[in-house]
């Protein structure tokens, strides 16, 4: 995840090292049981997991409370206004039947077998210039659809658009992670770039299709009801009786709560259409195409623009503004508007009504994510993080195993991929400087690597896997958990590999 949580200047207790490794054991295992056991709701889990953590490291109450919902707002902050905005997109490609025209073309140009290498392809592209969290909003309309439409299984096509989008999320500049590896090791960032291309490509391809092949066996996911994108014909519509609905002036339906909460309550749901009064045509694929490519465009723009031009121009000011994700996100919605609900022949009301009724089914992924990094904040907060960063400090290993170790021992002690990151190129920092350029570039993929492996109950990233795909815990953890965990490995043997020729 993107957010940027960072850990006080010290740590809310004074609990001993054993104390605090029990305390974080504790935490993670009270949310798995609640969860997994006693059927409470993630959200409560989180909170509930969060409270036995901060107890039993001795935090004081009152600080839990304030660490807690300062990751939650930090969460929030970041990544749930992208959620929204991706949502609103998404609702608007289903409802104009713009998702169908591209579901249409790449089912019609691409056999089964290669369907989910072809989503792993447009992943990992997408996935360039796109934070993670806003690369997995736009496309989980178009996965849920695929596999509704050719009948392939969820989880054969959706591991393979994941692992596109974390490979490129944790190895490639100008994602946040590398981007803190290369400023605090002094790399190049061109020769982190190649570099982590290189890596890049064998990674997706067997943490992505081949990985996905096999667990589609084991994990029978079937797409959300709520967040599938369905559409319903006029043909199939009537006005109802004054209780039920009625047609207003522009013959659009109104019901008692449309100024409360215009829209269906999910995304793709139908918005009943006039009996006759508007004349209603498929959006050009092209509309559809640059809806779901614009916000891409802009953060790409906006990546080159802090490659090549200097901090003070106005271009870079111009494309700093534009390629910021909430404001690439919300043009993209505005195109949409416009392109794919008014020209399309849509009433202002019935696009009003398509944006609502996107928001409701996400409420409860935007909770659970939410909670899932106050969760992370707490663990941070408490010092878990520097408890694995001093152990790793006087181990007598190589630079690359070291920044790897020490990111892998973070990432699943925190659940941040950013955070790892941070911790260990601090600590592996002064090696660097005994080292060459590329193998500078290499121990920041190395430690990119690390920041990836096996994402679980304490990572935002988990539950929103989870949340949109319909999985449980259980089916999260040998999908999603397992699929990053084949990333980190898989990842750091590539750097490996070219350590020997470089």
């Amino acid at each position: 995840m993107v957010t940027l949580l960072a850990a006080p200047a010290e740590p809310l207790t004074n609990a001993g090292d054993t104390q605090l490794v029990l305390a974080a054991l504790l935490g993670i295992a009270a949310v798995v049981l609640l969860i997994a056991w006693g059927k409470v709701h993630p959200f409560l889990a989180l909170i509930l997991g969060a409270a036995v953590l901060g107890v039993v490291a001795a935090v004081p109450v009152d600080k839990i409370v304030t660490s807690f919902s300062g990751g939650v707002g930090s969460t929030v902050g970041g990544v749930g206004l992208l959620i929204a905005l991706g949502a609103m997109i998404g609702g608007l490609l289903a409802e104009s039947g713009g998702a169908d025209g591209i579901v249409e073309r790449v089912v019609g140009r691409v056999s089964g077998t290669a369907l989910p290498w072809a989503m792993a392809g447009v992943a990992a592209l997408i996935g360039l210039p796109l934070f993670f969290e806003v690369g997995v909003v736009l496309l989980v309309p178009i996965v849920l659809l695929v596999s509704l439409r050719v009948n392939v299984p969820l989880i054969k096509i959706g591991i393979p658009a994941l692992a596109g989008l974390s490979v490129l999320h944790g190895l490639v500049p100008p994602h946040p992670g590398p981007l803190v590896a290369i400023d605090a090791l002094g790399a190049n960032l061109g020769q982190t770039l190649a570099l982590g291309l290189l890596v890049a490509i064998p990674t997706v391809i067997i943490a992505g299709p081949v990985f996905g092949n096999f667990i589609a066996r084991y994990v029978p996911a079937t797409a959300p009801a709520a967040l599938l994108p369905t559409r319903r014909d006029a043909a199939d519509l009537s006005p109802t009786r004054p209780g039920d609905g009625r047609l207003d002036a522009d013959g659009d339906l109104v019901t008692e709560d449309d100024l409360v909460n215009p829209g269906t309550g999910r995304p793709g749901g139908a918005i009943d259409e006039p009996a006759g009064r508007r004349s209603r045509r498929a959006p050009a694929l092209w509309a559809a195409v640059v809806t779901v490519l614009l916000p891409v465009v802009l953060m790409l723009l906006r990546a080159i623009g802090e490659l090549t031009l200097g901090e003070d121009t106005a271009g870079r000011k111009a494309l700093d503004i534009v390629g910021t994700p909430i404001i690439a996100l919300l043009a993209g919605v505005i195109f949409a508007m416009i392109f794919l609900g008014y020209r399309s022949g849509f009433s202002r009301t019935q696009v009003s009504g398509f944006l609502g009724g996107s928001l409701p089914p996400i409420a409860g992924i935007l909770l659970i994510v939410a909670a899932g990094g106050g969760f992370k904040q707490v663990l941070v907060d408490a010092g878990v993080g520097d408890l694995v960063a001093n152990a790793a400090e006087g181990a007598n290993l190589s630079p690359l195993l070291l920044g790897w170790l020490v990111a892998v021992g973070i990432r699943v002690a925190t659940g941040s991929a950013t955070v790892a990151t941070i911790t260990a190129a601090g600590i592996v920092a002064p090696l660097a400087a005994t080292l060459q350029g590329p193998e500078v570039a290499l121990l920041a993929l190395a430690i990119g690597c690390g920041s990836l492996f096996f994402s679980h109950v304490n990572d935002a990233g988990f539950w929103l896997v989870k949340e949109y795909f319909g999985l449980t815990v259980g089916q999260t953890i040998k999908s999603w958990s397992v699929m990053e965990t084949i990333i980190s490995v898989v990842g750091f043997l590539g750097v490996l590999l070219l350590d020997v020729f470089i």
